[in-house]
């Protein structure tokens, strides 16, 4: 029997996936749940995949196994197929429609699939897609698209919006409040 909710936050490097799991994470403490948490931050100064886990209410380590996160955060479409297989039989993906295209294509002239073709490539998963960065700029700056995304996300996780809301207050820098506050609320109305 699982014990914990396992959750994985993926993206690009400089798309905010630490910032957003640190969110997550002073949220359990808000509620005083127990969490624990893990990056891996690959090469991301050079737009390399970012991960980070989060466990909560579990009682072992950090590091979620293939096949049993409960739901996915991706910053990116390519990222959220990449990361597929982490996702159990029944769990959610929810992703930014955006995409970064890899150092790795770009650098060899590879083609890259299409926001269709990675859709088709999830098709077998509850998938949820938002304009994040167009809802980040309605909020008032493109930065806050990682709180767009957990706005969205807070439907899926066993958190009160409330606790994600202060916990976005406690970790942004005190001059992007009101922005980060409205990117929150306005991705939790794209959730619904």
């Amino acid at each position: 029997m699982k014990e914990s909710f396992d959750l994985l936050i993926v993206g690009v490097g400089g798309q905010g996936t630490v910032l957003a799991s640190n969110v997550i994470g002073d949220a359990c403490l808000i509620e005083g749940r127990t969490v624990r948490s893990a990056e891996t931050h690959g090469m991301a100064q050079r737009g390399g995949s970012v991960e980070s886990h989060i466990r909560i209410d579990g009682k072992y380590g950090p590091l979620i196994s293939k096949g049993t996160a409960d739901l996915i955060i991706s910053f990116d479409l390519l990222e959220a197929l990449r990361y597929r297989h982490f996702l159990k039989d029944g769990g959610v993906i929810i992703s930014s429609e955006s995409m970064v295209m890899p150092t790795s294509a770009f650098t060899q002239g590879l083609a890259v699939p299409s926001a269709d073709d990675i859709k088709a490539g999830l098709s077998d998963v509850k998938l949820i897609t938002i304009d994040a960065a167009e809802i980040a700029k309605e909020a008032g700056s493109i930065l806050s698209q990682n709180i767009v995304m957990i706005g969205c996300a807070a439907h899926h996780l066993p958190l009160s919006k409330e606790s994600l809301l202060k916990a976005v207050r406690d970790l942004v820098p005190p001059k992007t409040i009101e922005v980060n506050e409205k990117a929150f609320e306005l991705g939790f109305l794209k959730g619904i």
